[in-house]
């Protein structure tokens, strides 16, 4: 279960004493999360998850808050920072920085289908547009010089084909930071995976978990989100999942053409993001009872970005 940080009864209802929502009635620990802690917290008058911020650097949850802010005036389903009866949004409990934000309705999907692809496309679409006129700013740090750094650290964690496939994956990050393309920027979810939306049928209604955020390109977080959304059991993409998604996408947010040509190398590079968080979450967490998920997923993916046939709809 990934709950890092236990609490009491007694102290999560000291906690919330300090809200204008009435006394703590339950609250039970989440267990789909990976990098924090959260959990479940019902109020008389509302039904809140309540985050302790594990990981990151505490002057960055103000950008978060700030954020969930902004996507709430857009009147996108988001989660949002609610504040005490002081006006703070931001707290702290057992040392750990604390949010509380209101409980979105719905389930996570699985299986997504066409509807719900072409949904979170337009999601997407709309968060980057909102945010594209660069008021928030936020540099990630899971970047491409993190991978570049990081990588060949890890090799030796690797069979010979896992090896062949980072080195390649590598020196293509390498060439990238050498020559980095102006394309079109904003703040980016950067984890828009299927445990992080929440749907009422075919209707998004939320998405959660915004710790990973970051200014970065528009493209890099259409791929994140294409690579979880539209793959099969094999790695391979599901053309018509892809499709659906991207054309959502692309008639609230045209691509580019230097968008387009792109793509490919974005597609893998998304993949190595991954891979490499997760064999370092796998070496972090070992021996623990911590959610960890499997780094061969995007081992698997990344070997089948290497031919891309997939591409992006873009206007005549």
């Amino acid at each position: 279960m990934s709950v890092f940080t236990t609490l009491e009864r007694d102290e999560l209802a000291e906690f919330v004493a300090r809200y204008p929502l009435g006394r703590l009635l339950d609250f039970a620990g989440i267990a789909a999360g990976s990098e924090n802690t959260n959990y479940f917290v019902s109020l008389e008058q509302a039904e809140c998850v309540l985050t302790l911020v594990e990981r990151g650097p505490v002057q960055d949850l103000p950008f978060f808050v700030a954020l969930l802010e902004c996507l709430h005036q857009a009147d996108l389903p988001v989660p949002y920072a609610i504040a005490d009866q002081s006006g703070a949004a931001l707290q702290q409990l057992k040392a750990k920085p604390a949010l509380l934000q209101p409980r979105l309705s719905g389930k996570h999907i699985q299986q997504p289908n066409a509807q719900h692809c072409a949904e979170v496309g337009r999601f997407l679409a709309r968060l980057h547009l909102a945010t594209a006129d660069g008021a928030l700013e936020r540099q990630s740090d899971r970047g491409f010089a993190w991978m570049a750094a990081l990588g060949p650290s890890l090799l030796a964690e690797l069979d010979a084909d896992g090896q062949a496939l980072l080195t390649a994956a590598l020196a293509e990050v390498q060439a990238l930071l050498a020559d980095l393309p102006s394309l079109p920027r904003a703040v980016l979810h950067a984890d828009l995976f299927r445990d992080n939306a929440l749907f009422d049928g075919h209707h998004l209604s939320g998405v959660i978990d915004f710790y990973n955020a970051c200014s970065g390109w528009m493209l890099y977080d259409v791929a994140i989100t294409v690579n979880d959304w539209c793959s099969r059991a094999d790695g391979t993409l599901d053309s018509a999942l892809a499709q659906a998604l991207l054309a959502a996408y692309a008639g609230l947010r045209p691509f580019t053409a230097q968008e387009a040509e792109y793509w490919p190398v974005v597609l893998r590079l998304t993949c190595v993001r991954f891979w490499l968080s997760r064999l370092v979450a796998v070496q972090e967490h070992q021996g623990r009872e911590v959610l960890v998920k499997d780094p061969r997923e995007f081992q698997g993916k990344l070997a089948a970005r290497q031919q891309v046939s997939l591409k992006l709809p873009l206007a005549l």
